[in-house]
């Protein structure tokens, strides 16, 4: 399988953000709002898929990055770097994408969504979570 497109990522962060404000109860409100984001429906498509897979595996991802950023727990997180740090976990652990892409684009997804010291914060907690993975990640 190949690594998801970074519009593909974009419309997964999107996505991920709105189900963890409101759930999952609504999924084609979400779809819906994918209309306008990058890339065409199959993009939209693959990026709500990669942001429902993220979402489910939440508590794992969490629990991972928990002990990692002791005085940023999950619920402190800013909802947009929450979601990129499940989003990376999931490509890094699932083998979904190569690690170090990974999170090569989860701190390019930190740079345009969120505040300057974000992408530092995600680096710093996916490169530890790369270099715990089985053969150092690779």
């Amino acid at each position: 399988m190949k690594a998801p497109t970074r519009d593909t990522r974009r419309c997964a962060l999107q996505a991920i953000y709105q189900l963890d404000l409101v759930g999952d109860r609504d999924i084609e409100a979400i779809r819906a709002s994918l209309a306008e984001s990058p890339g065409g429906e199959t993009e939209h498509e693959a990026g709500l898929a990669l942001a429902r897979a993220a979402w489910a595996n939440r508590e794992k991802a969490d629990a991972a990055v928990r002990p990692l950023a002791p005085e940023w727990p999950t619920h402190r997180q800013p909802a947009i770097d929450r979601g990129i740090l499940r989003l990376a976990w999931h490509e890094m652990t699932t083998g979904l994408t190569p690690p170090k892409l990974a999170i090569n684009e989860a701190i390019e997804l930190a740079r345009e969504f969120s505040t300057d010291r974000s992408p530092a914060f995600i680096n710093g907690v996916l490169d530890r979570i790369f270099k715990a993975l089985p053969a150092g990640g690779s």
